[in-house]
């Protein structure tokens, strides 16, 4: 009889809530291989590794998607949908998005066959341990940034890691915000989405874990001899340990006319809901062919009257994807109607009363306009540091290690604010403007200052909705000499490998899950996917094993 214990059934049951079922014969698995089974009518991922069985929940934690159909390497799984992955035997969450850890499950294998354990209650999430705050530990870590136009993924993570690595000082997020940390990829997806769908952690769950949350105070300034921070509010802060987290704001438009009250930057749940507002029924341009200024033009494509585009390169993603891509998501969206204004800039807003009107275009074109939403590109948060002795580089992001850590002791930096080596990318400074990325940093950020050494090693991964069709990315693709197209573009069913030199350093796909996770996997475990195999007819090597 061979058992595998992984703690608590299904987060610490009793046994008369217990059910165990036999799920399948031994033989029914190899090593390297994972089946969805239920047990009580809930859903079970069960997994063999090196001869033995695991059993975790079968949805990932972040949007539900269903694990069977993610990519397995060793006893890690990863969700084919946005790249989270979890530990098959102890279910904790390992790579991001999302927050929360998979239930598990008792197995037991017996004259050949498979039992599962499981709770009569269908847990689909399991919220790791958390520490509280000691009384008298005066020990303070400061969270800057951590509402809905900073960095929220970061300061939560990091807050988070601290309470579940037994941290029992003082947590402060501080953001200028009036929002609780949302998940601000829905905004440019979901415009008119009520906010407790969107909230990270509610208040009370917060509270619990003793994370604090000073909304609406701004930081001006930082003095890292003191350890202190002021507000413009007049007041100040001391600190043990800092994060910066601060995120990046949207670049805003320097041309006549910009400065009417219809133009709008997407940065808050706020803006997202006014635009929503604004647009139903109206005559919409977006400036930018941004992922966010194309998600806002698929997300109205069918509210406004009419939705105008207008971009300065040839094809919308063409520096980041490429031009075949841009080409296609171009067509999907005027299939919907949206008419595209490429190779174009602004010359001028017009308008009366301090509203917009017309956009005209360098090359004269003039295009009505009852509002315009700007996605140009973002800046990084880091103007309260001048003075300060943190380092920032030329484009005034905040230069850190490996570690997350700034050039001064105690200071960390996370998030789109940060400069940081990319160990895919030989360990060069890169600047990315991940959701997944800055909570990997904040945990990194969160241990390293638990003294826990902890080297930043993620492999990017971002994904991009339109029109209910999700392209996923992987990987670090400055500086491609060629894309490799597997499946067909035109027939919006593809995976592209981005090679430089003799490897593959990035992919992006379209309906060919789940082979984004399994190109990160394959690099997070610092194999290298070479330009033969990316060519290569038989694409054995993509498939899950």
């Amino acid at each position: 009889m061979v058992w595998s214990h992984h703690g608590k059934t299904s987060m610490g049951s009793t046994p008369s809530d217990e059910v165990t079922e036999v799920v399948c014969l031994e033989s029914d698995l190899q090593d390297g291989q994972m089946k969805e089974v239920e047990v009580a009518h809930h859903k079970i991922l069960l997994v063999r590794n090196e001869g033995k069985f695991s059993a975790v929940g079968s949805l990932c934690t972040h949007y539900g998607a269903p694990l069977i159909k993610g990519a397995l390497v060793g006893n890690r799984v990863r969700c084919p949908w946005h790249g989270a992955c979890f530990n098959t035997t102890t279910g904790d969450i390992e790579e991001y998005p999302g927050l929360d850890s998979l239930p598990i499950y008792k197995v037991k294998v017996e004259d050949g066959q498979v039992y599962v354990t499981a709770n009569k209650q269908n847990l689909t999430k399991r919220v790791k341990e958390m520490s509280c705050r000691a009384p008298g530990v005066r020990h303070t870590v400061l969270l800057i940034g951590g509402g809905e136009c900073d960095a929220s993924p970061a300061s939560l993570q990091c807050a988070e890691t601290l309470r579940q690595n037994n941290y029992q000082g003082r947590v402060i997020m501080i953001t200028k915000d009036e929002q609780l940390p949302l998940d601000k990829t829905k905004l440019s997806k979901a415009m008119n989405i009520e906010i407790e769908k969107i909230l990270l952690r509610p208040s009370d769950f917060l509270k619990q874990h003793c994370i604090e949350v000073w909304k609406e105070k701004e930081v001006v300034f930082l003095n890292t001899e003191a350890k202190t921070i002021a507000f413009t509010d007049g007041t100040a802060q001391r600190y043990n340990q800092l994060l910066i987290a601060t995120g990046a704001r949207a670049r805003a438009m320097h041309c006549p006319g910009a400065e009417m009250v219809n133009v709008k930057l997407l940065e808050s749940y706020n803006d997202a809901a006014e635009i929503y507002k604004m647009s139903r029924g109206k005559k919409a341009v977006i400036i930018g062919t941004s992922f966010i200024g194309m998600e806002v033009a698929a997300y109205l494509s069918d509210k406004a009257a009419s939705v105008t585009v207008v971009g300065r390169s040839k094809f919308p993603y063409q520096f980041s994807l490429g031009p075949d891509i841009g080409k296609m998501t171009m067509k999907m969206l005027e299939e919907q109607n949206v008419k595209f204004y490429m190779s174009s800039d602004v010359a001028e807003m017009r308008g009366e009363n301090s509203r917009v009107k017309e956009i005209v275009l360098q090359n004269g074109e003039v295009l009505p306009a009852d509002i315009v939403i700007v996605g140009i590109g973002v800046i990084p948060n880091s103007d309260f540091l001048k003075g300060s002795m943190v380092e920032v580089d030329s484009r005034n992001a905040v230069v850190v290690d490996k570690f997350m850590r700034t050039n001064i002791p105690d200071v960390f930096a996370a998030g789109d604010v940060v400069s940081f080596p990319l160990s895919i990318h030989e360990d060069k400074r890169v600047q990315i403007g991940h959701w997944q990325l800055a909570q990997a940093h904040g945990r990194v950020a969160a241990l390293n200052m638990l003294n826990k050494q902890t080297e930043l090693n993620s492999v990017p991964y971002f994904w991009t909705m339109l029109l209910g069709k999700s392209i996923r990315y992987a990987g670090y693709s400055e500086g491609y000499t060629e894309i490799v197209f597997k499946g067909s573009v035109d027939e919006r069913k593809f995976i592209a490998f981005y090679i430089k030199g003799n490897e593959v350093v990035a992919a992006a796909s379209l309906n060919f899950d789940p082979a984004v996770s399994k190109v990160a996997e394959i690099m997070a475990t610092g194999k290298k996917i070479t330009k033969v195999e990316a060519k290569s007819e038989d694409l054995g090597w993509l498939q899950p094993l």
